[in-house]
């Protein structure tokens, strides 16, 4: 508690190609669970109006995602951590482990090496390199559903691939979506294939639309709405991994061919795929990129916030 009766969560923020992190450190209600994932739904289950407050503003903003460190699962794994944003907890998150890397590093808790991290949905592996750059070795993808035509209200029929690359997107293969269009024309597009998803059944939380690169080097340039209703400023980790399962099920990317990634603002990350098992068309995703720590500090909350 603070001297005026106020209760503290200690916090780091970075960014990651420009998407926020905010690893919480400590003061976060101890929650239930002899695993990340039985924590992850007491999160879910217990704390929402907590979630928000951390995440959404005044406190940070619509595109903050939070990393609260939790126990590991394992021994010899470097922690555990659940990702949440301002609507709701997150099985994996690609920029977001780019972030705790570089958050331990500030600390002085790791250097240069490969470490493992339990998350929700299972282990990833992260190798800190001594220049900065993290790659991350997602859990095992694939895509799950090709071709998937669904009506979208002003659009028309649209046709995309749905793939799991530890959150599920829809991939948007046609029609072509100019991503030179505002920020607000796009998030109006996206939310409507979302909806139209929804209403036909189908079980993905993220699309992504995809276009021509503008960077050279980069073979495809992203936007990507998320499940809190804003779009990533990175090229999202997990959306990536689920881009390399399509390629790689289409026989357009080879194992340990380089991909880059360009998010709608600009940022880059360079993946590759392994063959986790080919006969089922499921790969091991590697995303590489780039955090910087912006802050560090405590969130001062009114006590009855860490009830529930």
């Amino acid at each position: 508690m603070t001297a005026g009766g106020m209760a503290r969560i200690s916090v780091i923020d970075s960014h990651t190609g420009g998407e926020p992190t905010r690893v919480i450190t400590g003061g976060f209600p101890a929650l239930s669970g002899a695993s990340t994932a039985e924590r992850r739904a007491d999160l879910a289950a217990r704390f929402s109006r907590l979630r928000r407050a951390v995440v959404d503003e005044p406190r940070g903003s619509e595109a903050m995602v939070a990393a609260l460190l939790v126990p590991p699962d394992e021994p010899g794994s470097l922690t555990g951590v659940i990702y949440f944003d301002r609507t709701g907890v997150i099985g994996m998150c690609g920029h977001g482990t780019i972030g705790l890397v570089e958050t331990f590093r500030h600390l002085g808790r790791i250097g240069p090496g490969d470490y493992r991290i339990d998350t929700a949905v299972g282990r990833v592996e992260a190798a800190a390199a001594p220049d900065g750059a993290v790659t991350v070795r997602n859990v095992p993808s694939r895509r799950l559903e090709a071709g998937v035509s669904i009506d979208v209200e002003g659009l028309g029929g649209v046709v995309g691939d749905i793939a799991y690359g530890g959150n599920t997107f829809f991939l948007v293969n046609s029609p072509a979506v100019d991503l030179d269009q505002p920020v607000e024309v796009l998030l109006s597009v996206a939310k409507r294939i979302l909806a139209a998803l929804r209403q036909a059944g189908f079980g993905a939380d993220h699309v992504e639309l995809y276009g021509p690169p503008t960077r050279p080097g980069a073979h495809s340039r992203n936007f990507v709405l998320c499940p809190s209703g804003t779009y990533d400023r990175s090229p999202c980790g997990t959306g990536t991994s689920a881009k390399l399962a399509c390629l790689a099920a289409d026989g357009e990317l080879a194992p340990g061919e380089e991909w880059v990634q360009e998010s709608i603002t600009g940022s880059l990350f360079t993946a590759r795929y392994s063959w986790y098992d080919e006969e089922r068309e499921m790969v091991v995703p590697f995303i590489s990129g780039r955090a910087q720590v912006v802050a560090e500090g405590d969130l001062l909350f009114p006590p009855d916030f860490l009830v529930t």
